[in-house]
């Protein structure tokens, strides 16, 4: 049987970034007809090798090389313009980086609420049009071909910071496809996608390698699309075993082990309550109902929430719930013409959006994607002292102890002093779960506080989770896809769908 035709090779391959070495004798070959997922624990090196492949890291010994391109060039020869193997890879991140109309600034958190900023977005269809598609090649991935693929008809005259997770994930991949590359990396291009949609999507995936394009994602162990034909299995900066999907067995579900005596201990003692205010209703909501021109986002939505309750909050993408909590949070400007009380005050009655900040810890996809690369992971977690991104005053030493004691129990305290944008993606998103837990709010808004968290990291967060419920009356609106990702605390659901409650 004759050799497999190399795709992309890597021999004795060294990485470094700055001062820091990535990988060290990296070895690892794609074959021809070889689609691969990347898999590991958290931080083990999977993003790390696909901006390798990229060209995004300095590889300072051994050789990498791009079989692919020798073939197109083969195919379509370049005359005109400087090429490189850049030309045919495209990418799916985790974080988008989409940029204003005038190209200056990146968006901000807030910016989908307020009408005037939002203006200053490209919408879906500029953004697909400015993807450069390659030249003197049949395109299979047209524009026609991907809206309608990605279903993006309805979103076309759509404002990009408008758009929701799941729909910005479709964006992200019709744009990669625009530019038919022949390789296509995707950076757990699953994660925050309902399960219909990720049910589409792994057939979707299967149509780009019929399409002839070779891929490559890291993914969780359980999230491997039927397309791919091989696993690599990273650990600690290595490819620790290389084998046909077939043979792949995930690693057996991680023990429920409870918190250890110290980390009890140590978590009751960041718990004791400080002069901790009562309320009788939380979130109380009647008859809630948003728009967008003519987009009907919420419709007559009722929900009481007390103190001490744990929610559940469910629906697909685009359902309304990142909008139903930008109400709770103070995001939304609209929320001072809907009938909305806070902590026992009705919305707009003389509160500011820092009052209510003050009383809520907060995570989200959508913080994630927008929080300042600028502070330390220490500077992030002490921010949610004072509900800022990024510690914008001086630091206050009985904070920065406790910030570092939630860092401690989160697994995340040797990063204290690592800027956050050189930090994983994983500790990033600790970092942000630390900043929500610091101050020990009133109401938790947990909105996929377990994205691109390991297994491990996930059961541990959980059980801490559990036990801050168990050991005070903190309010928890918890919201997920994965229904084996709830915490055991979780007792009651909220469900929305096109914007209405679910009876």
């Amino acid at each position: 049987m004759p050799m497999a035709h190399p795709f992309l090779t890597f021999e004795n391959v060294k990485v470094k970034y700055l001062t820091n070495t990535l990988f060290q004798n990296l070895n690892f070959e794609v074959s021809e007809g070889q689609h691969w997922a990347l898999v590991g624990d958290s931080g083990s090196g999977k993003t790390r090798l696909l901006h390798t492949i990229m060209g995004k890291y300095n590889i300072v010994q051994g050789h990498m090389q791009h079989h692919y391109v020798e073939d197109f060039l083969a195919e379509f020869p370049q005359q005109d313009v400087p090429f490189n193997y850049r030309h045919l890879i495209a990418e799916v991140p985790q974080k988008h980086n989409f940029r204003n109309l005038s190209n200056t600034t990146e968006f901000y958190y807030q910016q989908r609420y307020h009408a005037s900023d939002s203006e200053d977005a490209p919408t879906v269809l500029s953004f697909l049009d400015a993807v450069e598609a390659p030249v003197g090649k049949a395109l299979y991935w047209s524009k026609a071909k991907v809206t309608e693929a990605f279903k993006l008809e309805k979103l076309l005259h759509k404002e990009l910071i408008k758009l929701s997770n799941g729909e910005t994930k479709r964006l992200l991949f019709a744009a990669a496809l625009l530019k038919n590359p022949r390789l296509l990396l995707l950076d757990n291009p699953l994660t925050g996608l309902d399960v219909k949609t990720r049910g589409e999507l792994h057939e979707l995936i299967s149509e780009i390698t019929a399409s002839g394009i070779t891929v490559i994602m890291a993914t969780s162990p359980k999230e491997i699309s039927p397309a791919i034909t091989h696993v690599a299995t990273l650990a600690n900066g290595e490819i620790v075993k290389q084998e046909k999907r077939q043979d792949f067995m995930p690693a057996a579900n991680v023990e429920e082990n409870l918190l250890s005596p110290t980390i009890q201990e140590e978590l009751l003692a960041l718990l004791q309550p400080q002069n901790k205010a009562t309320f009788n209703t939380v979130v109380g909501m009647q008859d809630i109902t948003i728009s967008y021109g003519s987009k009907l986002v919420l419709d007559k939505v009722n929900w009481h929430i007390n103190q001490g309750d744990r929610w559940a909050l469910l629906g697909h993408n685009g359902a309304g719930k990142t909008t139903l909590l930008s109400l709770i949070n103070g995001d939304n400007p609209q929320s001072y013409s809907q009938n909305l009380i806070l902590f026992d005050r009705k919305r707009g009655s003389g509160e500011s959006i820092w009052d209510i900040k003050s009383k809520i810890g907060f995570v989200s996809p959508e913080l994630y994607q927008y929080f300042p690369y600028a502070s330390t992971c220490h500077e992030v977690v002490e921010s949610g002292f004072y509900d800022t991104l990024g510690l914008l005053r001086q630091s206050e030493p009985i904070h920065a102890e406790l910030a570092l004691r939630w860092m401690n129990l989160l697994g995340i305290a040797q990063d204290a002093n690592l800027p956050l944008r050189n930090a994983s993606a994983s500790n990033q998103r600790l970092c942000l779960l630390a900043r929500a837990l610091v101050k020990h709010p009133p109401l938790l808004i947990l909105d996929e506080p377990c994205q691109g968290l390991d297994q491990q990291q996930q059961h541990n967060f959980r059980n801490l989770l559990d036990a801050i419920c168990a050991s005070s009356n903190t309010t928890l609106i918890y919201v997920t896809h994965y229904q084996e990702e709830l915490p055991t605390c979780v007792d009651k659901v909220l469900r929305l769908e096109q914007g209405k409650v679910c009876v």
